[in-house]
């Protein structure tokens, strides 16, 4: 029991917890998304979760001048010729909190709740009847889970000692060895497979694709369930080039369970704005008949193509 109370208090950070999900593993599932990530995609989807330490979101649209935020934290908010300009670093972690709720509009959010383990099981738990009923469980998403280590340790061993059914989604960047950890706990790796040219994935990305290549063999060979997850972006790696590596990997690798195609969608260029990254480039959203195109591809060179 000691040990279980040690991991309920193990804190960390979340941006989101998604309910009744379908498509971050099998049957209903609770989506948790942990801070942080040690790539930097061009094509973020998740914008939010790129750093670990929280930080403001903020839609200039709602914002009506009244200054009450530079009241809390001055040397955050300057308010000149009838615009806010906010200093997102100038403002501590402490007052992110009081600086938002002071905002009646709520033009001003902080993303990123600090959390422990036992809080979030908490919420997971309350639909396992759901689970029970469609063989789902909890997914655990970023970001890049694996950058909490101990936080995302403590969440998987609590869903376990509470028979929920866990899945990692991991951009494969981390020691093998943690992986190996945490394997008795994961019932099924979502493994992202972004560029298969390694000059191109550090185009891409801004992380070599080495380990990750590595990590997906260890993972395999050690008895583990893995899903590739592939997003495709048009003009990014929708290459044939790719589409054979894809294809390539589930015949080196036939306990896989296959490919997941995943098309590029436009949501997160809006989302990167709100937190003060730069505006990500919006590619092509692509058509249903292309995305289908795409996975034609995949299967022509003998791959094997799941859809979730």
């Amino acid at each position: 029991m000691h040990d279980l109370d040690q991991l309920r208090k193990t804190p960390g950070t979340i941006f989101n917890i998604q309910f009744f999900c379908i498509h971050d593993g099998p049957g209903i599932r609770t989506t948790v998304f942990l801070k942080g990530c040690p790539l930097s995609c061009l094509w973020c989807h998740n914008p939010e979760g790129g750093t670990i330490s929280r930080h403001f979101s903020f839609v200039e649209s709602k914002c009506v001048l009244c200054g009450a935020c530079a009241k809390v934290c001055p040397e955050a908010h300057r308010f000149d010729g009838g615009k806010h300009e906010l200093l997102r670093d100038k403002c501590p972690d402490g007052l992110l909190d009081q600086s938002a709720a002071i905002c009646v509009t709520k033009a001003l959010t902080v993303v990123g709740n600090r959390v422990t383990a036992g809080e979030v099981l908490a919420q997971v738990t309350r639909d396992r009847h759901f689970y029970d009923e469609s063989g789902g469980g909890v997914t655990f998403s970023g970001g890049e889970p694996t950058l909490q280590q101990a936080f995302l340790t403590a969440l998987l061993k609590l869903a376990s000692h509470e028979g929920i059914s866990a899945v990692l989604e991991t951009c494969g960047l981390c020691d093998f060895s943690y992986y190996q950890s945490i394997l008795p706990y994961v019932g099924l790796f979502l493994f992202d497979y972004k560029k298969t040219d390694r000059e191109k994935h550090w185009q891409f990305t801004k992380a070599d694709n080495a380990l990750i290549v590595e990590n997906i063999g260890l993972l395999h060979d050690a008895g583990a369930r893995i899903l590739l997850r592939c997003p495709i972006v048009p003009g990014l790696n929708d290459r044939d080039e790719h589409f054979e590596g894809i294809a390539q990997m589930t015949a080196k690798y036939p306990s896989l369970l296959g490919a997941e195609i995943l098309p590029y969608h436009k949501l997160a260029a809006a989302k990167a704005e709100r937190m003060g990254i730069d505006r990500q480039q919006e590619y092509i959203q692509p058509s249903a008949e292309t995305a289908e195109m795409w996975r034609a591809r995949v299967r022509a060179f003998g791959g094997r193509v799941v859809e979730i």
